[in-house]
């Protein structure tokens, strides 16, 4: 249990953890990962016959983590201290990871959520969409990606390798157990409001924000690629019009328009393959099967050469269609496709050097 100041409902849930070992004849410890309680959280849990792990690094997912670390069985529960959740029945949980599953995760809707168990913001805005995005982004299938109320192995802990510190740890585990295709399965239970009568440590917008960042640092493919694609694909349709004269009137403005988006599009697609790179390298997303073929089908000198033979077309047609008498352009769809060409190629030649700089990493890992 993370903890932070719960004096007034910790108790409560280190006895109905208890209740539910006992009903269930089963021999646990409960861990009360203390994140630097002031008001005697820490002999609150003692004297109820609870560890105390006491986390000096703050954060929600510093505190799971510490008491996950300091946990000696395989089968492990995560729940709040605030006594919002149902601990006192947790028997899908533990026969969920009885049964071979690596992470539980609990579903506060399916298990009859009431009015007054969650804010209006989180029930209908925050808590959809940030689940939305997740499955979205990364094929799951679950209903409540923020659910406090999870069971996990610490096997699976120490495969998904866990780093972040805040509130968004919840949407990290079920990303990093689905990278690394780890079994997830999700559960119903009962959410209760919070015992406390001080104000919750989750911050609406600060932490969404969190969540969202995350999911998307995580999926480059999303942040980068699709939007790249889209962009550069608008433009190249524009560029197209343009050519078979759809257009009247301020054409120019519409060529350096088309221009623009293929240009800014193709950088998105860069940052995608330098970003995917570089998460691998330093083990934030695991290895793809085919990733170390990339460094063998793109390397330095295939980059190189594309790069400069491109960016030679691109100044022989720039040059070809100028009217060096008049210096007025010939063929001025010609000359903006050359022009872009020719920037295309200097983001080329720019992006295999430093492919192949990320490409050493990669490679010194085998």
């Amino acid at each position: 249990m993370p903890c932070l100041n719960e004096a007034e409902t910790l108790a409560s849930c280190i006895k109905k953890a208890q209740f539910f070992l006992k009903k269930s004849n089963l021999f646990g410890e409960i861990i009360v990962a203390d994140n630097g309680s002031t008001d005697g959280s820490q002999q609150i849990a003692l004297d109820n016959n609870a560890v105390v792990v006491n986390v000096p690094l703050k954060g929600y997912g510093s505190a799971i983590r510490g008491g996950i670390q300091a946990a000696q069985s395989e089968y492990i529960i995560v729940g709040d201290s605030d006594d919002s959740h149902d601990l006192e029945n947790l028997e899908l949980f533990y026969e969920s990871l009885k049964n071979g599953l690596d992470l539980v995760v609990g579903n506060r809707f399916k298990g009859g959520l009431n009015k007054q168990d969650m804010p209006f913001m989180h029930r209908y805005i925050g808590n959809p969409v940030l689940t939305g995005l997740g499955n979205l982004f990364f094929k799951t299938k679950i209903g409540d990606f923020h659910c406090g109320l999870r069971g996990l192995t610490k096997s699976a802990f120490n495969t998904m390798n866990l780093a972040t510190t805040g509130m968004e740890f919840a949407s990290e585990m079920i990303v990093k157990a689905k990278l690394n295709n780890l079994k997830i399965i999700e559960v119903p239970t009962k959410v209760f409001p919070s015992g406390r009568s001080r104000a919750a440590h989750l911050q609406t917008w600060p932490d969404g924000w969190r969540h969202l960042r995350f999911l998307l640092l995580y999926s480059p493919k999303w942040l980068f690629f699709y939007p790249g694609f889209i962009l550069g694909a608008i433009g190249v349709v524009l560029m197209v019009l343009l050519m078979l004269n759809k257009f009247n009137g301020a054409v120019e403005l519409l060529y350096g328009l088309s221009s623009a988006l293929m240009l800014g599009g193709f950088q998105f697609v860069l940052f995608y393959a330098l970003t995917k790179i570089y998460a691998t390298n330093h083990g934030l997303i695991p290895q793809s099967k085919n990733y170390q073929s990339i460094f063998t089908k793109f390397t330095l000198e295939r980059g190189l050469v594309f790069g400069f033979l491109l960016m030679v077309v691109s100044v022989l047609s720039i040059l070809v269609n100028i009217n060096f008498n008049t210096l007025g352009l010939e063929n001025k769809p010609m000359v903006f496709i050359a022009l872009v060409s020719s920037c295309l190629s200097i983001q080329i030649v720019l992006f295999s050097f430093f492919f192949s700089i990320l490409g050493l990493k990669g490679n010194s890992s085998n």
